[in-house]
């Protein structure tokens, strides 16, 4: 057996072992003094994008420091949020995170974490309440039926982006002889 198909043996028997187990057990993330990240699981480094993907697709992991293997997830979150907001997907305003860090500290601290956790809970509670008493009128999922008609018509620009571009007469300069 080769190297490479052993490494993809090794990656799909972890996977499995962390989906049977995962309920109880979360996936073990560690950072390494070089500030990069390894997944146990898939055997490999990840980057924030990858935890990321971990977190929207519902993947229980923790991030442990190497050397102290004190749980660091919280901070490994926080920069993942950072660098959604400066990548101009911002969520949260000027004022938001000015009244959080103003909150830090204060008594209140313990009482503004719990709402916005709780806020947060609830939003999320309701919007999937909502999506499937919309369901169960209309008997469709409506973020299903968006992304569906998104994509319908991204093929149908792009078809006929093509055709155009196809039919345009293409100038002397820049056929292939």
């Amino acid at each position: 057996m080769s190297t490479k198909a052993k490494t993809k043996t090794k990656r799909t028997r972890a996977r499995a072992a962390s989906q049977e187990g995962g309920r109880n057990s979360p996936r073990v993330i560690r950072k390494y003094p070089n500030r990069r990240l390894y997944d146990t699981v898939e055997s490999r480094y990840v980057t924030l994008a990858d935890v990321r993907r971990l977190v929207v697709e519902r993947i229980d992991f923790v991030v442990l420091d190497r050397k102290t293997q004190q749980d660091i997830t919280r901070s490994i979150l926080l920069q993942v949020i950072a660098e959604q907001e400066g990548a101009g997907e911002s969520l949260m305003s000027r004022d938001f995170l000015s009244h959080v860090i103003r909150s830090y500290g204060s008594g209140l601290q313990d009482f503004v974490g719990r709402y916005l956790d709780e806020s947060i809970q609830l939003f999320a509670r309701e919007q999937r309440d909502l999506r499937e008493r919309f369901k169960n009128v209309v008997g469709v999922d409506p973020v299903e039926t968006v992304t569906m008609v998104a994509q319908k018509n991204y093929q149908r620009w792009k078809a006929l982006q093509e055709e155009v571009f196809n039919r345009l007469p293409r100038p002397p300069w820049g056929r292939d002889e």
